[in-house]
């Protein structure tokens, strides 16, 4: 038993998620707004089912920075033909994530931890790759620090599985750092091929 992981962890994710739900409400109600507009009447906030500690599924809340604009066949356009230029901005500076404080408050998420990706990829994980689900997710990682969507699937589970085998304090506080200085650069926010990450097929 860990006394940082299993205690310590909470009470500073419950710190951290009520300090800045409070200091960010105002850019909250602004963003909600300016998204709304943007998105072309569509939803500012989007609501997703992740797998989170152990497989269990939550539902992730996070800015939208996509229309829901769709072809004649009904399917949705491309992910470069739906992301706004407010979008964009929004994810650039990862303010999309903001609302995941609400996950954190709620116990769902960790400020730091693999980051919850989509529950259809659980069946394609190997069983290395699926121990990034024995601790909970957070809203950056040692991963977003390494890379982010300029790395590929394999070398970000990696990092992901190495965090949870080396998961402490410290460790943390380096992440929080350098998640702030790869905000501020902008580093890593899309993949070399995609202006999101390209989906993992279990191979990539």
């Amino acid at each position: 038993m860990s006394f940082y992981r299993d205690f310590i962890k909470r009470i500073a994710d419950l710190f951290v998620s009520i300090i800045a739900l409070i200091v960010l409400s105002p850019l909250l109600v602004i963003v909600t707004i300016w998204l709304y507009l943007a998105n072309n009447g569509a939803s500012a906030i989007l609501i997703q089912e992740r797998p989170g500690k152990n497989n269990k599924i939550f539902k992730l809340i996070k800015f939208k920075t996509m229309t829901d604009e769709r072809d004649s066949n009904g399917k949705l356009l491309p992910d470069e033909k739906r992301l706004t230029k407010v979008g964009k901005f929004i994810r650039s500076l990862s303010i999309d994530e903001l609302l995941q404080f609400i996950n954190i408050l709620k116990g769902d998420m960790s400020l730091v931890g693999p980051r919850p990706l989509r529950t259809y990829y659980l069946p394609l994980y190997s069983e290395i790759q699926l121990q990034r689900h024995n601790v909970k997710p957070g809203i950056t990682g040692w991963a977003q620090v390494n890379g982010r969507n300029a790395i590929s699937w394999k070398k970000k589970f990696e990092l992901d599985v190495w965090y949870v085998n080396h998961l402490s304090f410290l460790l943390d506080m380096k992440i929080i750092l350098m998640t702030l200085r790869k905000v501020l650069k902008r580093e890593g926010i899309s993949s070399s091929n995609n202006i999101t990450m390209e989906a993992f097929n279990g191979h990539n």
